[in-house]
């Protein structure tokens, strides 16, 4: 059985498939097939999607339960205050009951451990909604995104993250260099990116002929980058951190001085919720630069692709 955990633990053609599943589904999505939806709505027909949650979410929770809406199945939110699952009941005992009763698990979790654990025991596969070291689910919609934008099956790109070192930019870095995608990520001069990340990341770069660049210069990063990406400065389970996060952050929002040295047909994305202290709303909501809301649309996609290659296909990417 195969779980989607990160983005790393997949060949660089297995990721391009679960991008182009998506960008197909999308198609069918928005059709007026009829017969085409109906064919996919009976995958999952009488079954249970089960979404653990243990932390609060928009777009991941609307996305996942709309993934197993589109197969047909009924999905099955399971938030932190709803089950025993390491409180009155070992991991053991709770996902055995859980995986023995439903098709798949997708897990908004806070350590990657507790993903890790959840793969140990389960009988049906676990899809990584979030833990504290990867997001694949986002880097599939962004690859998604860019593709529909930009095209990278076409164009050279160049993408610039400015912001913290977290479990978006582990995925997305990787996710984009698989797709050929230049990357620099700018963070805060006392924020390292982990070391077995920039270790793949160097390896996947030097395979593909592109870059791959950690600065503490956000200008620098920025030049002529086609997309400009950001995320939170203060995680869920930081706010205590808030003050002394924004200090950190001093001269890391994305704004008209930074998208001047980007590429002048730049995109910017962020996997929201957004914040202030991140972008201006003059560049969050520019209706020519801006594709955050396209992007959000897109996580739906990458739940639905998911579910097509990890469940209905058993893990074959082949089919």
């Amino acid at each position: 059985m195969r779980h989607l955990i990160s983005i790393k633990d997949l060949s660089d053609e297995e990721f391009l498939t679960l991008v182009q599943k998506a960008e197909e589904f999308k198609k069918i999505f928005k059709s007026n097939d009829k017969k085409a939806f109906q064919e996919q709505n009976l995958k999952l027909l009488g079954k249970t999607v089960s979404l653990i949650f243990s932390k609060r979410s928009t777009r991941t929770r609307i996305s996942s339960e709309g993934a197993a809406a589109f197969f047909g199945g009924s999905p099955m939110f399971l938030g932190k205050d709803d089950i025993q699952l390491g409180v009155n009941e070992s991991f053991y005992d709770t996902i055995n009951v859980v995986s023995s009763m439903t098709s798949c698990i997708f897990a908004r979790v806070n350590k990657h451990s507790e993903i890790q654990e959840l793969c140990k025991y389960s009988n049906v596969p676990i899809i990584n909604s979030l833990c504290d070291k990867y997001h694949p689910l986002q880097a599939i919609c962004d690859m998604l995104t860019i593709k529909e934008h930009l095209d990278y099956t076409k164009n050279k790109l160049k993408m610039a993250w400015i912001g913290d070192a977290n479990n978006v930019i582990n995925d997305m870095c990787i996710a984009a260099l698989k797709c050929g995608i230049d990357v620099a990520i700018a963070t805060p001069s006392d924020i390292e990116m982990e070391q077995f990340i920039v270790e793949e990341a160097e390896k996947i770069a030097k395979k593909n002929n592109c870059t791959f660049e950690v600065t503490h210069d956000s200008k620098k990063a920025s030049e002529k980058a086609h997309i400009l990406v950001t995320d939170t400065f203060v995680s869920m389970g930081e706010e205590y951190q808030k003050i002394a996060k924004l200090k950190q952050f001093e001269g890391f929002q994305i704004n008209q001085d930074l998208c001047a040295v980007a590429d002048p047909n730049f995109k910017f994305m962020h996997c929201l919720p957004r914040h202030h202290e991140e972008v201006t709303d003059e560049v969050f909501y520019d209706k020519e630069h801006s594709i955050v809301f396209e992007e959000a649309e897109n996580r739906l996609y990458a739940a639905i692709a998911a579910i097509e290659v990890f469940v209905n296909n058993g893990g074959d990417f082949t089919k």
